[in-house]
């Protein structure tokens, strides 16, 4: 919502918890607080009623939510990326004891998002409850505030979807709180709770404007991120979560009705021309998102503001992900947390565009590099188990950000409309098989992945696109390629209930790397190279040999050519280290112990008797 001036104060009574955060600044906001408001005066107009919702769009970003906790810690381990990988155990820190699968109920954490969510849900409830009894919703202001209605709608949908798909049953309140209500709140059926959420975005879609009609291009919720919103929860809701009482995985009630919504939203969106559209170029996309341009978030449907270096509202994206920088010169720190499971370099095709955007096997600077030396702005080659995710990158700020300050202002990406187009295929699939339709949604995603469609049909002339089984499988597969490292892979492994088999499957296939025997994706690891060289050429890395093929042998000799373990860096410890009691990749994951949801945190248990603890904690 960037470029809005709005006049912001503090509210009483109700309003009071909401109002302490709107005196925060964001990038989209230009804050002027001047004076002290009830909740009649706040809700008397447009623009009173406007500074309430900003404090709803307030929750979505700093640390606890979609700037580090959300985005970055919660969707991992899985098949794809290791936060926070170590050499040995240590679940003492709250994030490692996410991505091993070995979270304590007392997790500041998770406890920290859980009370982030709800807060953002009561915000959400405030504005839900107030607006449309304001005078000018049926009147003068009809447009305007019809519009907060239907972004204050979508926003609570948002907020529960993550609380659901988390935690599973949790409390439902859909209405504001009042002074002696009765707050120990029982769990509330996901089942119902997400049909709740598809009602209220049926609602909302009604309510808002397309973003083609709605003015100036910004970050404001728009009628096609209530479709797409509701689509994902659609088929979240068809598929499988841990049961709350014996951690087995069961699946939704009607599946194929939601798939049938999911299908209708997407097919929706993807009929209505000049809406939303894929960019041409995967890598400009995300270039856009680091460099903060909006002339290419035509296919980000759904994004979440950051801005002001705060831990309320800005995102580590950047910092506590991407490549790796040494206290580079130019760009400054990051800790480059988010590491590649090394298997998933291999799902890629070798001409498949997306795998240079997704994966950086570099570094800016090496351990030993002194800080702010020359050499510090230089990449380094590393190691398939230190290669990081690489579509948010600090060395792609419009304006390079040098020392250690760890935000960097980029929103973070909630939905795309590739991911559109994807679920639409999906949903197709499901419900009528690989039809005409499903295909020719996989072959655009595979178009703009591979430039060329032919390219992109050759590449998938081993893919059973034929049956509805070994469609499905493309879909899996094109999802986790075309969707990594944005907050997705583990819950649709778990709505397709897979999380177990494919952490066991890329387990396995680490440890086929290692030896060299087996194959993936139609690669045979005993002849992909043991180590990769390479030329630093202005200053960046240039790959001399290919990634798909042997080491070369004799091995070169020239000074100007580095050499890095590739395959050779997966040794005995690391392998060992994907056990229990180890720090790699999803350590403490055992299947049919319910850790496909998180613990209901300590401190709620303690103040709401209604609560019952989570399977397996």
């Amino acid at each position: 919502m960037k470029k809005l001036t709005l006049r912001i104060g503090l509210a009483a009574t109700v309003l009071a918890g909401m109002a302490a955060g709107l005196t925060s600044c964001k990038d989209y906001l230009n804050v002027t607080p001047d004076s002290y408001y009830t909740g009649e005066t706040v809700f008397s107009d447009v623009t009173g009623a406007t500074s309430a919702l900003i404090g709803v769009y307030d929750m979505l970003s700093g640390d606890r939510i979609y700037g580090q906790t959300v985005s970055m810690f919660l969707p991992n381990d899985a098949d794809d990326f290791i936060s926070s990988r170590s050499d040995g155990p240590d679940l003492v820190a709250a994030r490692r004891q996410i991505a091993r699968y070995i979270v304590a109920p007392t997790n500041v954490e998770t406890n920290n998002t859980w009370i982030s969510l709800y807060q953002g849900v009561e915000r959400a409830n405030i504005c839900i409850d107030n607006i449309p009894k304001m005078a000018g919703y049926n009147q003068a202001d009809s447009a305007a505030l019809r519009r907060l209605h239907g972004e204050a709608l979508t926003l609570r949908a948002q907020f529960y979807y993550e609380l659901v798909r988390n935690w599973g049953d949790v409390p439902a309140q859909f209405q504001a709180s009042v002074a002696g209500q009765n707050f120990n709140l029982p769990h509330a059926d996901r089942y119902a709770t997400y049909q709740r959420l598809l009602d209220d975005l049926l609602l909302a879609q009604r309510l808002l404007p397309w973003r083609s009609t709605a003015g100036t291009n910004n970050e404001r919720i728009t009628k096609g991120a209530a479709k797409a919103l509701r689509a994902r929860i659609a088929l979240a809701r068809a598929g499988y979560s841990a049961n709350r009482e014996n951690g087995q995985m069961q699946r939704g009630p009607d599946p194929q009705r939601d798939y049938a919504i999911a299908r209708q939203e997407c097919a929706d969106l993807m009929a209505r021309t000049g809406e939303h559209a894929l960019n041409p170029s995967y890598l400009d996309l995300f270039k856009s998102i680091n460099e903060q341009r909006r002339d290419v978030a035509n296919e980000i449907i759904f994004e979440v503001a950051m801005g002001g270096s705060g831990l309320h509202l800005d995102s580590k994206l950047g910092y506590y992900n991407g490549p790796r920088h040494y206290n580079s010169r130019t760009y400054g720190n990051s800790s480059g947390a988010i590491i590649m499971a090394p298997s998933f370099f291999y799902a890629f095709d070798s001409t498949d565009t997306r795998r240079d955007v997704s994966l950086t096997p570099f570094s800016y600077g090496s351990s030993g590099t002194g800080a702010n030396s020359p050499e510090s702005d230089q990449q380094y080659g590393t190691t398939m188990i230190a290669t990081t995710d690489g579509k948010f990158r600090r060395s792609w700020r419009a304006t390079p950000l040098p020392g250690t300050l760890n935000y960097l202002g980029y929103n973070w990406p909630l939905i795309r409309y590739a991911d559109v187009v994807l679920m639409f295929a999906e949903a197709e699939n499901e419900l009528n098989g690989p039809t005409d339709a499903a295909k020719e949604a996989l072959y655009q995603i595979r178009t703009r992945a591979f430039r060329d469609r032919s390219r992109a049909l050759a590449s998938l002339a081993t893919a059973d696109l034929g049956s509805q089984p070994g469609f499905r499988e493309a879909i899996m597969h094109e999802r986790h390629i075309e969707l990594s490292g944005e907050g997705i892979r583990k819950y649709d492994l778990i709505r397709w209930n897979k999380l177990s088999d494919n952490i066991n499957d890329v387990k396995i296939r680490i440890s086929n790397l290692r030896n060299g025997t087996g194959t993936y994706n139609g690669h045979d690891f005993a002849n992909l190279p043991m180590k990769m060289y390479y030329r630093r050429v202005n200053g960046q890395v240039q790959w001399l040999y290919s990634f798909y093929k042997p080491s070369p042998d004799p091995a070169p000799t020239d000074p100007t050519i580095f050499s890095v373990n590739w395959r050779q860096s997966i040794n005995d410890a690391y392998l060992t280290n994907l056990r229990p009691g180890g720090g790699g990749l999803a350590a403490e994951y055992l299947p049919g112990k319910g850790k496909e949801l998180l613990p209901i945190p300590q401190a709620t248990l303690d103040t709401d008797p209604a609560l019952r603890q989570n399977f397996g904690y």
